[in-house]
């Protein structure tokens, strides 16, 4: 009897720590979400006040930018640094020392001219730039086109030539 007693609290306690547990599990799993809520909204706020002035995901055409939209910044990345880290390591570089030996968009400079210095946060940027490597960006309704027209499909041609 005593033994079936000691086996019933045993059981009791045990079950009553997992449930305990669950709870602080769902409450640390809430709480992550909510920081990285947080610190998707702060990186695109950071986008739209420090990237889209110039980068203008809403322009009527591409002669109505200063510089090519973010994504086409993205997509011509990510054509280089597939992998997080690089990526985010390369626009962060890019934007905190934007030099034209650096450029990897040479028909962007060519249009438009290396981008500014800007006295960027490099902790800014890689927030920024880790948000626009893992989120879609706004798209200008002319860039499809202008892709096509630009560099072909695949972004391969350049200025109406092909690549073999």
């Amino acid at each position: 009897m005593k033994k079936s007693i000691v086996f019933l609290f045993l059981t009791v306690l045990i079950f009553v720590s997992c449930k305990e547990n669950k709870k602080e599990l769902t409450d640390v799993k809430e709480e992550l979400q909510k920081t990285d809520s947080v610190q998707v909204s702060e990186a695109y706020t950071l986008l739209k006040t420090k990237c889209y002035a110039c980068h203008n995901p809403n322009a009527e055409s591409h002669d109505n930018i200063i510089a090519p939209p973010m994504a086409a910044v993205k997509k011509r990345y990510l054509r280089i640094y597939d992998e997080k880290e690089s990526f985010v390591e390369a626009i962060t570089n890019w934007s905190i020392d934007p030099k034209e030996e650096k450029a990897i968009m040479r028909g962007a400079v060519s249009q438009y001219n290396v981008m500014p210095y800007q006295n960027f946060k490099e902790e800014d940027m890689r927030k920024i730039a880790s948000y626009i490597f893992e989120n879609e960006l706004e798209v200008p309704d002319w860039f499809e086109a202008h892709e096509e027209e630009m560099h072909g499909q695949g972004g391969r041609r350049r200025m109406g030539r092909k690549n073999n």
